[in-house]
């Protein structure tokens, strides 16, 4: 689906243009067509791939969706994938974001991400000096755009680690506590999975070989990956403490299996006296003086509570009880 199809002429907006009208502004000097794409189908992609000569495997990866972040360079243009993350009822949504640039056009991809990137079309057109940079400026902000809702999923889920942290030592929550735990580990590992190549990828924008398209905005994509490799960073902290968590939880399970343990002990020991006792007196020998007393049963009792309560004396002081 179409969503924008405008011509930039010296960073200022010039028009809205029809898909078909495009070819007519390719190729004129500081003119560019940003064209802007939601879940386009086969046949609009294919318009687009003869208007801008877009290689056919860069289409296809984008049809596709579920590719890793990267970029690509063929001849003068470049190929960028990107992953946009966002939080929904807790549950972490990852659509593809695929940008073609080259010279005179930018052709932006959405696949499936709820968040559009009106905005970031509004905040180029408001700084006309730095959009007539071209398209690798539109690449920039675009990919900014990106890397911006990344900060707030870090927020979100050191949130929820605190809030884990917070329950481990709650008696009884033991199970809830390390299933949040791996839901979590989840989360972090698909944010990192959507950071970390994008990371790779920006790096050749602005160091050793850079494109020519970009060599004008380098210090724009070195901004980009130092904020990538702040989330980087981030998300490893994380991981590691939610490793550690996960350790903590685990003998926080096995103290209280224990201590379960220690209890059924105390009481199979009180138990297994009074059944001791029981045994004894209760076995079928003719001399058995105490069967014949009269006070013989409750002083037979007596003796095994007091065993018992004993016992239970002891096993209390100690803890287990």
């Amino acid at each position: 689906m179409l969503i924008n199809c405008v011509v930039y002429d010296k960073g200022h907006r010039l028009h809205d243009i029809q898909p078909d009208q495009i070819g007519d502004y390719l190729g004129q000097p500081d003119r560019f067509v940003w064209v802007a794409l939601h879940d386009p189908s086969a046949q609009e992609m294919a318009h687009y791939q003869e208007a801008f000569g877009l290689h056919e495997l860069a289409v296809e990866d984008t049809l596709k969706g579920d590719q890793r972040p990267k970029l690509e360079e063929y001849d003068s243009a470049l190929f960028m994938i990107m992953h946009m993350v966002s939080m929904t009822e807790g549950e972490l949504q990852s659509g593809q974001v695929a940008v073609f640039a080259g010279p005179g056009y930018v052709l932006s991809v959405r696949l499936h991400p709820g968040q559009g990137f009106a905005e970031v079309r509004r905040r180029c057109e408001s700084d006309p000096k730095l959009l007539s940079q071209g398209p690798a400026f539109v690449l920039y902000a675009l990919l900014d755009a990106v890397v911006d809702h990344y900060f707030p999923m870090v927020q979100a889920l050191e949130a929820e680690l605190e809030s884990i942290e917070d329950q481990i030592f709650v008696q009884g929550s033991a199970r809830t506590s390390l299933e949040r735990l791996y839901q979590l580990k989840r989360q972090t590992m698909q944010l990192k999975h959507a950071a970390m190549p994008l990371g790779e990828a920006v790096s050749h924008l602005f160091g050793g070989r850079v494109p020519a398209l970009c060599r004008e905005t380098r210090e724009y994509f070195r901004d980009v990956y130092d904020h990538l490799h702040r989330i980087e960073s981030a998300v490893d902290t994380i991981r590691e403490m939610i490793i550690t968590a996960i350790q903590v939880n685990l003998s926080m399970v096995a103290i209280d299996e224990g201590e379960v343990n220690k209890r059924l002990a105390a009481w199979a020991a009180i138990f297994g006296v009074a059944t001791i006792f029981a045994g004894i007196w209760g076995m079928n020998f003719t001399h058995m003086p105490e069967l014949d007393w009269r006070t013989g049963y409750p002083l037979a009792l007596l003796v095994m509570g007091g065993a018992c309560g004993g016992l239970y004396r002891r096993f209390r002081r100690a803890g287990w009880l």
